[in-house]
């Protein structure tokens, strides 16, 4: 049995979102910080050129994607649950929306210069024009574009009004009663938000949102151990990849299992992984690959949200 080790670093609302699952789950876990720009050597040599943030390693096998990082949260532990019965489809698919439209707003709502200027602090020019182009890498190539500002603004009263209602309808404290998945996936963009005063109040003007979003963050991290990235790649190369999942081939149309491909994200952050594929399932593909430092590694990711191409 391997620790869970989170690949992160602290302003990443995406990690974010996954260290508070980390907290509802009162699981304990090593942190490895990684840059917040590339080039990302060694998160890169675990994951095949995957730069996306955060990113889960069991071993050697690597979890990429909040989404499915979820679930393989969900599956180390079952209770309390992030998919509560008879609502798996509800919250994960407002989880999904989210973690897009949402998200896309708080992006560019963040990103307007009034907020940058505070969130930049005293960087030097340089640290904060290396910044810009990284994201600007990040964000080409993909279905996902930037939401205009005037109209993430305009749109903006419409989503919390939207959460207000839910949250004042619902008996329960959370999205569903319960909490789930999908709080922490509206959670993360709101956190992000509320980082300055420019944006904050995008948030706390709304007092059942900014309520509810203090019970989401109530939840904490877990129990966290720091640890240095040379000492998660030798995890790695130690390791012997887990046990394929114990589920039927799940036809992709012109794939065969052991083919060759790249597989890469659809919206954004598009570097492509090449390696054999393993699996194929409803929810997850798995590919294998041999790196020099981490040595064979299976590196996993949401089907939802992925291209396959054959190599």
């Amino acid at each position: 049995m391997h620790d869970l080790i989170l690949h992160h670093y602290p302003n990443s609302p995406f990690a974010e979102k996954v260290r508070l699952l980390l907290g509802f789950k009162q699981l304990s876990w090593h942190s490895v910080l990684i840059p917040s720009v590339m080039p990302k050597p060694d998160l890169t040599a675990l994951t095949g050129g995957y730069r996306k943030t955060p990113v889960l390693q069991v071993g050697a096998d690597i979890y990429c994607d909040t989404a499915l990082i979820a679930r393989r949260l969900e599956a180390e532990k079952a209770t309390p649950a992030l998919f509560p019965e008879g609502q798996e489809f509800n919250v994960a698919s407002l989880a999904q929306w989210a973690d897009s439209v949402v998200f896309q707003h708080a992006v560019s709502l963040v990103f307007q210069p009034e907020s940058m200027a505070l969130r930049f602090g005293n960087l030097p020019p340089a640290a904060i024009k290396g910044f810009m182009a990284d994201r600007a890498g990040l964000f080409s190539g993909g279905t996902a574009s930037r939401l205009p500002l005037t109209q993430a603004k305009q749109q903006w009263p419409t989503l919390m009004a939207r959460l207000q209602q839910q949250l004042s309808r619902e008996a329960g404290d959370f999205l569903f009663g319960e909490a789930s998945l999908a709080d922490f996936a509206m959670a993360h963009s709101l956190w992000f938000l509320r980082a300055t005063p420019v944006t904050a109040p995008l948030v706390d003007d709304y007092p059942l949102v900014a309520a509810w979003l203090d019970r989401v963050l109530g939840f904490g991290h877990g129990s966290m151990v720091q640890m240095e990235s040379a000492a998660a790649i030798d995890i790695a190369r130690q390791a012997t990849p887990a046990a394929l999942p114990d589920e039927p081939f799940n036809a992709i149309e012109g794939f065969a299992l052991g083919q060759q491909v790249a597989i890469a994200a659809t919206d954004y952050g598009v570097d492509p992984v090449v390696g054999e594929l393993l699996f194929a399932g409803s929810e997850e593909l798995i590919v294998r690959r041999e790196d020099p430092r981490a040595g064979i590694v299976h590196v996993h990711f949401p089907r939802f949200g992925f291209s396959l191409t054959a190599v």
